[in-house]
């Protein structure tokens, strides 16, 4: 029977992804912008791809059921893999919280209800999710809140105006919400793990690049050794292996070209 493969958001980072692992397999992509959407499936069926699309709000539960549910009824879910996000410098608070943090929380609960042995999720978390400092009854809440009542926390609730702190709140909570996750999804005799990507080559971040601390974080990039961003191809042959790899489950891997391991160890004070 056909192996089905799903990719959340239609960018540079989901068509990486849909690239590596699809072939052979049949691709469902999914995102909320009908244009994007088509275009990157024309782009994969024109590369051969057995690639179909459907418009997924995963900010909206029911929407990311729906997708869920699609996916299943067409064959055994090889793998999933969600790429689908806003970023600080162009969204709010609020799209942020609902996006980023809600949204993955829907997509973890959708495809748990039709995971089954062998299917991987694979969550793009961020970088920016190892700099949260949260007290353990904080990263408890997030981690293992209904999704219906995610917003509603104290801790979001209390997030604040900076679309940078709260993108590193809703990140964090990506992380441990995947790592909460991985026993219901052994259970199922699947796995559940993130990737926290540092500056990665995408329209997002060349927004990011040029809003006001884009030149900072290009300065961190030269001064961490890396002198590059990554590439979308660099966070897909991560996202093979971890849907492969089936001993590796409610973990997260850093793809950041050592930019975090710099700002822990070798950053001045006040670097950050």
């Amino acid at each position: 029977m056909n192996e089905i493969v799903v990719v959340t958001g239609a960018g540079g980072m989901g068509l990486a992804v849909a690239r590596r692992i699809g072939s052979g397999r049949t691709v469902i992509l999914a995102d909320a912008f009908p244009d994007a959407l088509d275009r990157a499936v024309a782009a994969l069926r024109a590369e051969g791809y057995a690639a179909t699309g459907q418009l997924t709000d995963v900010a909206d539960a029911s929407s990311t059921v729906k997708l869920a549910d699609a996916a299943a009824a067409e064959g055994p879910i090889a793998a999933v893999v969600h790429t689908a996000g806003v970023s600080a410098a162009t969204s709010t608070v609020e799209k942020i919280m609902a996006v980023d943090l809600a949204g993955t929380a829907h997509v973890i609960d959708a495809f748990e209800a039709v995971a089954g042995p062998g299917t991987s999720l694979v969550c793009v978390a961020s970088m920016a999710g190892h700099y949260a400092t949260l007290s353990r009854a904080d990263e408890l809440a997030l981690a293992t809140t209904p999704a219906a009542d995610l917003l509603s926390l104290a801790v979001v609730r209390a997030a604040g105006p900076d679309p940078v702190q709260a993108y590193i709140l809703a990140k964090r909570g990506n992380q441990v919400r995947v790592q909460a996750a991985a026993l219901a999804w052994n259970r199922r005799g699947a796995r559940i793990n993130t990737i926290s990507p540092g500056v990665i080559s995408t329209a997002m971040a060349r927004s990011e690049a040029e809003s006001v601390s884009g030149s900072h974080m290009m300065a961190m990039l030269d001064a961490c050794g890396a002198g590059r961003t990554g590439t979308p191809a660099e966070i897909a042959e991560v996202a093979a292996f971890l849907t492969g790899a089936r001993y590796i489950t409610g973990t997260d891997i850093l793809v950041d070209g050592g930019q975090a391991a710099w700002l822990r160890w070798h950053a001045q004070p006040g670097t950050s």
